[in-house]
């Protein structure tokens, strides 16, 4: 098809009226455009001649109120068929006479368009305050006369009440007599004597518990596991402890305490020597911290120190301690490993505390001269100590082999496994050792106290490693 048949571009319009055209407005400029609206500022609002504003009530003239029944002449009850012959084919609209059209708003006469207030006489506005005559203000306090403010006391002088103190009766036949007021007094009772022997016990000279001192108090303390770990200090008693400390821990000696009648004046001398603090303590003072029945008449706080064990030498006897809970048996192993020239004690878990008061006189303060480490995992330490080359030796009554058995170039570094008292070593210790052992003896007796085994077996281990 030539441009010169080609019909000329034009936009077709739909209108409400339902009329079809072509928009011939220069504004739509060919291109079927609507027409611009007219200038309007933003915001304003459009005419709709008289149509209500929105929200304005309509007047439904008589219709009758909502809820009301409506009465429908001579119509059928409910469920009756109504008669279809005058009624219009469907499909066939009815005519609605003068009906408007749907959409067209209705007028509603001088109805006052939406929002504007309406006049309700001489009503006040919203929010001011009405008037109650000579009534006070909300939160002003009323007058109530000569009632006297709340809290103050009344007073009863005019008041023909009863004094406190008076009996009823008294009062109530003479009210004008002014008379002394009554007081109740405790019934008095007499005890009896209590004779004992003929002899009178006099109550009185009975005294009372003293208060102990503060500073006794954190002495006290150290009696626990708990106080000593809280203060950092432990407890020496004992003559040959408090020796022992002085010739090789002097410096943790921190104060001596011993009674008035303490007759080594030479050990006296030793400690003033020192510059170590003395104090004297009453003899009852000093049973209440003493751990024997008999107390020899001194003890020393000291502070709490300790040496870890070599693991490198070349020769080496450690002594791993399963859960033993009696003090003066750890006190004992402490002797024998010091004795036997031990490099050192492992304590495990749930074993008593090395600074226990029993423990360190049950190795008459030689525990310090021993390097060892506390509360510690047993597991973990044998697989620790095995790769350091140790030899890990239990002591079981069903072994079959003696210490003497074991090859030679095991011993060079060994480490014992003892076990508690009652119950002996763990049996799964006892299984990830390297070796049991037991210790022959007549059959008679079925078990050594363990710091006697402990005792024989590092005599034993000393005796072998002496000839390799």
């Amino acid at each position: 098809m030539t441009d010169e048949n080609r019909p000329n571009k034009r936009m077709v319009k739909t209108t409400f009226n339902r009329k079809f055209g072509v928009s011939e407005s220069v504004a739509d400029k060919g291109f079927g455009r609507r027409p611009e609206r007219e200038d309007r500022s933003y915001g304003e609002k459009r005419s709709f001649g008289d149509r209500k504003p929105f929200g304005e009530k309509r007047s439904f003239g008589d219709r009758k109120p909502f809820g009301e029944k409506r009465s429908f002449g001579d119509r059928k009850p409910f469920g009756e068929k109504r008669s279809f012959d005058d009624r219009k084919p469907f499909g066939e609209k009815r005519s609605f006479g003068d009906r408007k059209p749907f959409g067209e708003r209705r007028s509603f006469d001088d109805r006052k368009p939406f929002g504007e207030k309406r006049s309700f006489d001489d009503r006040k506005p919203f929010g001011e305050k009405r008037s109650f005559g000579d009534r006070k203000p909300f939160g002003e306090r009323r007058s109530f006369g000569d009632r006297k403010p709340f809290g103050e006391r009344r007073s009863f002088d005019d008041r023909g009440r009863r004094p406190l103190n008076r009996p009823y009766e008294v009062w109530q036949e003479n009210p004008s007599e002014v008379q002394e007021p009554i007081y109740r007094q405790k019934p008095v009772t007499e005890e009896p004597i209590v004779f004992e022997n003929d002899v009178e016990l006099d109550i009185t000279t009975i005294d009372a518990e003293p208060t102990t001192p503060p500073w006794f108090k954190k002495i006290l303390a150290l009696t626990t596991d708990k106080g000593r770990e809280r203060e950092g200090k432990f407890l020496a008693e004992g003559i040959h402890v408090i020796q022992e400390l002085l010739n090789h821990h002097a410096d943790l000696i921190e104060a001596v305490y011993f009674v008035e009648d303490f007759k080594d004046e030479v050990l006296i001398n030793e400690i003033k020597a020192k510059e170590i603090r003395t104090h004297d303590l009453p003899a009852d003072l000093m049973k209440r911290i003493s751990t024997t029945v008999t107390t020899q008449g001194i003890i020393a706080t000291c502070r709490i120190a300790s040496t870890k064990p070599d693991y490198d030498k070349s020769r080496s006897v450690l002594t791993l301690v399963d859960a033993i809970q009696d003090p003066g048996n750890l006190g004992a192993l402490f002797r024998t490993s010091l004795g036997f020239n031990s490099s050192g004690m492992i304590l495990g878990k749930g074993t008593v505390s090395p600074f226990n008061s029993k423990v360190v006189r049950g190795s008459s303060g030689t525990f310090l001269r021993v390097p060892f480490e506390a509360s510690v995992d047993l597991i973990e330490q044998i697989n620790f100590l095995r790769q350091k080359g140790y030899t890990i030796i239990a002591t079981d009554l069903h072994a079959k082999q003696t210490l003497s058995d074991i090859v030679p170039r095991k011993l060079k570094k060994v480490a014992f496994l003892v076990g508690n008292e009652g119950a002996g070593t763990k049996s799964y210790l006892i299984e990830i050792a390297d070796e049991s052992v037991r210790i022959p003896m007549n059959n008679n007796l079925e078990s050594l106290n363990v710091s006697v085994a402990h005792g024989i077996l590092s005599y034993e281990v000393a005796q072998l490693q002496k000839d390799m």
